[in-house]
């Protein structure tokens, strides 16, 4: 059998992949909501879901980031403050440093030299790891931190007051994008001067039905930024990562013209019969499962029953589906064992 690097290489590159890759993902909120034993049994009796796992790890508690501590308040490299409610949970911007254009003439980026925006920059760190991940079977993953582009302006501005600078085609707009534009280029042009093989461009754009901005704004504010961000790792030959929250359906044709080999696309929230019929073929799905209805609400039956027709409608012995949960609290355990058992059991099932 292949090693799990070369499966996802073949997965992405449409070239018969062994199974289909699956990763599940537990919050780190959820070891003070679930007794840490029952969750260390599970990732011990699901290995191809927890390779290698080490059950001695599940005891430590999980070091958080300052913006993942509830009762703190953090400031971003940008100005934004951030806060959150539930220890683990990743908090959300309360305090909108321009949400006046008054202090626009002081304001200033934060250096890529030094910060991620959310925490500090350790390059050196960054580049040992980066080194480190092809001798065990893997790629050299990088990413720009999660909201970029979008986020990163809605939380400056105020989500508001970003859709009408975008309807006035506000000047300063174009300004501030210029700046949050070379703050991200410069995370992006250092992750590939390390060794990325892989970048990530995470932004939320979307909302429970449409996107969060018009398909009018994201081609002329967003999608040429996007480009400029992509082309540098495009050139290096990285794999070429791009996810949103939310229903995209409107923008899926511009971020995929923006060029990724992998979309990373919630999977009821748009549909999966118009994800199969828009998307399938056309790039590699990285597919997001449902987190908030069927995982919580259904039942076990109803689960394997969701993971089944996901890999029937969207997978294919050519390879171009993943499949990516993440755990947050919540969800009854039965529930969470329901979904292991589905994702390993359905890894190698195709139509």
């Amino acid at each position: 059998m292949i090693d799990r690097y070369e499966n996802l290489l073949r997965t992405v590159r449409f070239e018969r992949a062994d199974y289909i890759p699956m990763d599940f993902h537990i919050n780190s909120a959820c070891r003070h909501h679930y007794p840490a034993d029952a969750l260390a049994e599970l990732m011990a009796r699901h290995p191809m879901l927890f390779p290698g796992f080490d059950g001695s790890a599940i005891d430590a508690e999980p070091e958080l980031s300052p913006w993942e501590k509830a009762g703190e308040r953090y400031i971003d490299g940008w100005g934004c403050v951030w806060e959150t409610t539930d220890d683990g949970i990743v908090g959300m911007v309360t305090q909108h440093p321009l949400e006046s254009w008054d202090k626009f003439e002081s304001y200033a980026a934060p250096d890529a030299d030094t910060t991620l925006r959310l925490g500090p920059a350790n390059w050196d760190s960054v580049a040992m790891r980066s080194r480190r991940p092809r001798a065990v079977g893997r790629l050299a993953n990088d990413s720009l931190q999660h909201g970029h582009t979008f986020q990163t302006l809605a939380d400056i501005r105020g989500y508001e007051n970003l859709l009408l600078d975008m309807a006035d085609d506000e000047p300063r707009l174009r300004k501030l994008m210029e700046m949050v534009e070379e703050f991200n280029l410069g995370v992006v042009n250092r992750c590939v001067a390390i060794g990325a093989e892989w970048m990530g461009y995470p932004d939320d754009l979307g909302m429970q039905a449409g996107p969060m901005l018009s398909p009018e704004h994201f081609r002329k504010y967003i999608k040429p930024s996007y480009q400029k961000l992509i082309k540098p790792a495009r050139r290096t030959g990285c794999i070429i990562h791009i996810h949103s929250d939310g229903d995209i359906r409107a923008l899926a044709d511009d971020l995929i013209d923006c060029g990724p080999d992998v979309l990373n696309i919630q999977d009821l929230v748009n549909g999966i019969d118009w994800i199969a019929e828009r998307l399938k073929g056309r790039v590699c799905i990285d597919l997001d499962i449902d987190r908030v209805q069927v995982t919580r609400f259904g039942s076990p039956a109803d689960i394997d029953a969701l993971i089944r027709e996901e890999v029937q409608k969207l997978g294919s012995a050519q390879g171009g589906l993943m499949m990516i949960y993440g755990l947050y609290p919540d969800v009854p355990l039965e529930n969470v064992e329901a979904l292991m058992h589905a994702m390993e059991r359905y890894a190698t099932y195709y139509s």
